[in-house]
C-alpha cells in the first residue's frame, strides 16, 4: 500500500519530445539548415567577405519588417513601405551631398515617412478603408511625387553620414545592423514591457474586447502605421547609403519581402500574436535564401522564381501554424 502511494506521488519525468521541440524552435531549425545547404552548395557562402555583405543587405530589411510587424500585430498591411523607402533616398540625393545636409535630409525624409504612416493609420482607422487599399493608394501617390519631382530621373550624391552608417563596419561590425539591433530592442521591449505593448495585442487579437476595456484602438492602430512609415522613411537612408546611387525604385519588393518575413516569423496576419525577434528570423532566413541563390549564379528570371517559390512556402507555413 505504502508502495502504491509512493509511486503514485512521484514526480513525472521530464521527456523530451521532438514534435514540442520543433514547435518552438523551427524558425531556429529552419535558419541553421538554410546555412547548412547554402554553405554545401557555394563554400564562399560562410567567408567574411560574403557574410559582411549579408548582414549590409539585412539591416534595411530588418528595419522595415520591424514596422511591418508593428502593422500586422494590429491587423494591418503596409504596402506603402517600398515607396517610402525609395522617396527617402530620392531626398538624400536632393541636397548638395555634403554632411551639412544631414539633419536637413534626416528631418525630411523621416517627415515624409511618418506624414505617411499617419495618412495609413488615418484611413484604416478613422474612415475604415482596408489597409490593402490605403496603404496602396500611398504607394501610387508617393510614386506619382518622386516621378514629378524627378522627372524620371534622380540625380546627386548621398551625403557621406548615410554611406558611412550604410555600408562601413564599426570593428568588424556595420554600422546599420547596429542600428537595427538597437530598434529592435527598443520595440520589443515597447511590445512585451509595456501598456501600449499591450493594448497593440489586445486591439489586434480582439478588437471588441479593447473596446470594452476602454482602449482607445484607433490610437494604438494609427500609431502602428506611424511607426511603419517613420521606420521604413530610416531604411531608405540607410539603403541608399549602401547603394551609393539612386533611382525611384529603390527599396522596390520590400513591401512584400518585409509582410513574407513578418509572417514567417510567426507574425500573425489575423493580429494579435507574434514578435519582434521571430519577424527578424524570419527576414533572417529570406537574406539567406536570396544570397545563396545569388551565390550559385542563376539569372533573374529564376531567382524571382526561386523568390515566388519562398512566398508561397511562407503562406502554406502560415496557414499551418493558424490551423
Amino acid at each position: 500500500m505504502s508502495q502504491a502511494v509512493e509511486t503514485s506521488g512521484a514526480m513525472p519525468k521530464a521527456t523530451f519530445s521532438a514534435k514540442d521541440f520543433l514547435g518552438r524552435y523551427s524558425l531556429h531549425v529552419t535558419l541553421l539548415v538554410m546555412i547548412v545547404l547554402s554553405t554545401l552548395i557555394s563554400p564562399s557562402f560562410l567567408s567574411g567577405g560574403n557574410i559582411a555583405n549579408m548582414l549590409l543587405q539585412a539591416a534595411p530589411l530588418g528595419i522595415v519588417v520591424i514596422g511591418q510587424a508593428c502593422v500586422i500585430l494590429v491587423r494591418g498591411l503596409d504596402l506603402s513601405v517600398a515607396s517610402v523607402m525609395a522617396t527617402a533616398a530620392v531626398i538624400a540625393t536632393s541636397f548638395s551631398g555634403q554632411d551639412s545636409d544631414t539633419l536637413a535630409v534626416f528631418a525630411l525624409a523621416i517627415g515624409v515617412g511618418l506624414a505617411t504612416g499617419l495618412a495609413n493609420g488615418l484611413l484604416v482607422a478613422k474612415r475604415n478603408v482596408s489597409p490593402f487599399l490605403a496603404t496602396l493608394a500611398t504607394m501610387i501617390v508617393l510614386q506619382g511625387m518622386r516621378s514629378a519631382y524627378t522627372q524620371g530621373a534622380p540625380s546627386g550624391n548621398v551625403p557621406p553620414f548615410f554611406r558611412v552608417i550604410g555600408s562601413e563596419l564599426f570593428h568588424g561590425v556595420p554600422y546599420n545592423l547596429i542600428i537595427m539591433v538597437v530598434l529592435a530592442v527598443v520595440f520589443s521591449v515597447l511590445l512585451s514591457k509595456t501598456i501600449f505593448g499591450r493594448q497593440v495585442y489586445i486591439t489586434g487579437g480582439n478588437p471588441v474586447t479593447a473596446r470594452l476595456l476602454g482602449i482607445n484602438s484607433d490610437r494604438v492602430t494609427i500609431l502602428c502605421y506611424v511607426f511603419s512609415g517613420g521606420l521604413a522613411a530610416l531604411a531608405g537612408l540607410i539603403l541608399s547609403g549602401f547603394v551609393g546611387i539612386v533611382d525611384n525604385w529603390v527599396g522596390r519588393g520590400f513591401e512584400i519581402d518585409s509582410i513574407v518575413a513578418a509572417v514567417m516569423g510567426g507574425v500573425a496576419l489575423s493580429g494579435g500574436r507574434g514578435t519582434i525577434p521571430g519577424a527578424l528570423l524570419g527576414a533572417a532566413i529570406l537574406v539567406v535564401v536570396f544570397n545563396a541563390v545569388l551565390l550559385m549564379g542563376m539569372p533573374i528570371q529564376l531567382q524571382i522564381i526561386i523568390k515566388g517559390v519562398v512566398i508561397v512556402v511562407a503562406a502554406a507555413f502560415y496557414v499551418r501554424r493558424s490551423a
